[in-house]
């Protein structure tokens, strides 16, 4: 059959990316108690066409996305290497977004449930193979402000907290769970009975902080995480008394 895609192009515009996303796939991740968790993700991937190449060949997308197995940095770059070889490309991407579920003991009565966090995987090839691990976390944040010039009580909020690590080594996604609920005025629990509320309620108004506060706090325990790289962080609190949301952005290379 003619291939069309391969067909020469002369209007001289090279593409920087090209290929698929919002495919829903199911993949395998590392995980560090239970060795491999199954989840569902998002995918995007895609090559970099040249100037003089009319289109690519989605399918083969998806015959590589078949090949994948459990989902970590080296398994990445061996599917970015297909991509380059199968699509005759110089460069090839590749985005990954999907549910991690940790489970998590009450803090009183330990009850077991679990909680979602969004993570996304994102890397490339070209000369050289770059990863990045984003970890969303979901937090509460109780305002320091609220609590200093109220007589009764203070508003407190949902946040995220998110944070993007490069990394030389092995990095869990529990030790960045792990960071972000360290650095915020509580961690958020699918499952409390009620003595697990009452401590959770208190913990909050015991430790209050801004989005500044979190951001600096995850910084700070971030730069002591042996294998990081480089990090940003972005913490967002979905204001409870306000009509806008606050956020705090850094970004540091180590």
């Amino acid at each position: 059959m003619k291939d069309v895609q391969g067909q020469k192009d002369y209007r001289k515009v090279a593409l920087k990316k090209v290929g698929i996303n919002n495919l829903k796939w199911p993949v395998k991740v590392m995980d560090r108690t239970q060795g491999i968790q199954n989840t569902v993700a998002n995918l995007e991937l895609s090559v970099g066409l040249p100037s003089d190449v009319r289109g690519t060949h989605m399918s083969r997308f998806i015959e590589m996305a078949n090949n994948m197995d459990s989902l970590n940095p080296k398994n990445l770059e061996v599917l970015l290497m297909q991509l380059k070889e199968r699509l005759q490309a110089e460069v090839a991407h590749c985005k990954i977004e999907f549910d991690y579920f940790v489970k998590k003991p009450s803090p009183v009565t330990g009850v077991i449930s679990p909680i979602n966090v969004v993570c996304t995987f994102e890397a490339e090839l070209n000369d050289k193979f770059n990863f990045s691990m984003k970890v969303d976390v979901p937090v509460s944040t109780l305002c320091p402000c609220s609590k200093e010039i109220s007589e009764f009580g203070a508003h407190n909020q949902r946040a995220t907290i998110s944070t993007i690590i490069r990394m030389d080594k092995l990095i869990w996604i529990e030790d960045i769970v792990r960071i972000s609920e360290d650095s915020a005025s509580s961690p958020v629990f699918s499952l409390l009975k009620r003595e697990d509320e009452k401590f959770v309620t208190e913990q909050a108004y015991s430790n209050p902080r801004f989005v500044e506060d979190a951001i600096r706090e995850v910084s700070l325990k971030l730069d002591e995480l042996e294998g990081v790289i480089w990090y940003s962080v972005h913490v967002e609190s979905i204001e409870s008394i306000h009509n806008y949301n606050a956020f705090a952005y850094t970004e540091r290379e180590i």
